[in-house]
């Protein structure tokens, strides 16, 4: 007897579909596995023989062929038992085999027949939503994400018993249902106020969060790079539902979605170890895995000591913080994560990390090498570049004077809208300053005489690149913006030029300045 099941596999966040064709004969015991499965896959025929052995269904003297089509796409994960435990059960004669039709069944199997949570059952419920099913069997650990995507008759099971009294009309699964909500905690933990000194590192760090903008601080140890990076996510305007369920589908397909939760409340704060490989970052792995700038996607990726990473890992950044997205290409596989993420880069001055001072132990020479691991392809595609000077005694002897979160989130907020309300009235598509396109920055920034002489000064002194003088622009629109201003004026030009003039030449800077 011939019977069919419906699962989906994923290829990063793209999910495809995959017939199960189960066909029972009579023989020595024998289970063919067919269909690119590779050891997850395979494994199954132990786990679903135990669970069937369970609950007295013996196939001891069958011979079970099971195959995975679209034969030539690689399976992999532990997501198809289920879809194959109810095709046999089906083939079988066990349960009728119409409840299996135009539904998706997705879930581990245990040894004792217990229904296992597997990874991206979000994005794969999404893409059984647009591909046309109506229904969908899932692990009851899964529950919390089966319920965000609307539209779709979402059914949890705890066990293969479950199942079987379900597709026996004996008793129906339920609905699946979010068991709880995680509440947002806007600075609670790490506050802006806490800060002392370092007035120019808090406003830049204000204009990131305003306008999305990368940033890279170098300082000497002590001066609070790592203080503020932390502070970041406690300015920046909370998840709207759609990058909610974006970050929500990442974190699901990698496996770090808390449990209970089907979608995440706040944006995600990753700081990898210095040690992390370029794979680590940018994602890969059979099955292609994110990495950490896509789990950081709406959210923040802190990169301490960036300069102690690998080279291989630092070129690892160049597309992502370009287009916004990764893009993992294997033999069989190409897998494209979004990767929108905020970075912050600590950096010392130099190896010993008291560049500038008399305390430096290190040789000319000895420095440029070291500063030379940032590549100037790299450093150019990071906004905002600033030099943080040690804190002063003064500050960490008073009590802390600075504004809190919340007073600075505010003005961040007001930013943010009014970029909004332009992408309403149909002047920009990006959402944020720091993906405006060429195109969007003619139409939404019209410099006056005194700003655009200003800009075409510092281009031609500090022999800025192309993409250098369109960031520039970018940064000026986003203090507008907190300036409240519909125009980009000379201040706003002068304050964008100062946020990135950590690569220049001294001498050129205070030229253009004093211009």
């Amino acid at each position: 007897m011939l019977s069919t099941a419906l699962s989906l596999g994923l290829v990063g966040l793209d999910a495809h579909l995959v017939q199960v064709e189960v066909e029972v004969g009579r023989g020595p015991s024998c289970f063919h596995l067919v269909g690119l499965a590779d050891a997850s896959v395979r494994e199954a025929r132990v786990r679903i023989r135990s669970a069937l052995n369970l609950h007295k269904i013996d196939i001891n003297e069958q011979v079970l062929t099971v195959s995975l089509s679209p034969a030539d796409v690689r399976k992999g994960g532990s997501a198809f038992d289920l879809a194959m435990a109810v095709a046999i059960l089906a083939a079988l004669g066990k349960v009728p085999e119409e409840p299996l039709e135009r539904t998706v069944w997705l879930g581990e199997l245990a040894l004792s027949g217990e229904l296992r949570a597997v990874r991206g059952v979000l994005p794969a419920l999404a893409s059984a939503k647009r591909l046309g099913f109506t229904r969908a069997v899932i692990p009851a650990g899964n529950g919390s994400e089966g319920a965000v995507v609307a539209g779709l008759d979402v059914r949890v099971a705890g066990s293969l018993g479950d199942v079987l009294e379900h597709l026996t009309g004996k008793k129906p699964l339920p609905p699946a249902t979010r068991s709880r909500v995680e509440a947002v905690r806007f600075g609670q933990e790490c506050d802006l106020a806490d800060v002392r000194g370092q007035p120019a590192a808090r406003r830049a760090l204000e204009i990131a969060a305003a306008g999305g903008h990368n940033m890279l601080m170098m300082g000497p140890p002590g001066a609070g790079k790592t203080m503020l990076a932390r502070r970041l996510p406690s300015i920046l305007p909370p998840l709207t539902s759609e990058e909610a369920l974006e970050t929500s589908a990442i974190h699901s397909v990698a496996g770090t979605l808390a449990t209970n939760v089907g979608l995440m409340s706040e944006r995600p704060f990753r700081a990898p170890h210095h040690t992390a490989t370029a794979a680590a970052l940018a994602g890969g792995g059979l099955p292609i895995r994110p990495g950490e700038i896509a789990l950081a996607h709406n959210g923040c990726l802190f990169l301490d000591e960036l300069l102690e990473f690998g080279r291989a890992a630092i070129e690892a950044l160049r597309q992502p913080l370009e287009d916004g997205v990764v893009t993992i290409c294997r033999a069989r596989e190409r897998a494209i994560f979004p990767a929108r993420t905020l970075m912050i880069a600590a950096v010392n001055p130099c190896p010993c990390g008291y560049g500038g001072s008399s305390r430096c132990i290190c040789k000319a020479d000895r420095i440029a090498a070291y500063r030379a691991r940032l590549s100037g392809p790299l450093l150019d595609r990071i906004d905002i570049q600033m030099s943080l000077p040690p804190t002063r005694v003064v500050d960490l002897m008073g009590e802390a004077s600075g504004e809190t979160s919340k007073v600075v989130r505010a003005r961040v907020l007001a930013a943010r809208e009014m970029q909004a309300q332009r992408v309403a009235r149909g002047e920009t598509v990006s959402i944020i300053n720091a993906a405006l396109t060429s195109r969007e920055i003619q139409r939404t920034i019209c410099l006056d005489a005194h700003g655009e002489a200003l800009l075409r000064s510092a281009v031609e002194r500090l022999g800025m690149s192309a993409r250098g003088h369109a960031k520039a622009l970018r940064l000026a629109r986003t203090i507008a913006d907190l300036d409240r201003s519909t125009a980009v004026k000379a201040p706003h030009i002068a304050e964008a030029l100062q946020l990135r003039a950590l690569d220049r030449a001294p001498r050129a800077i205070e030229a253009v300045r004093a211009s």
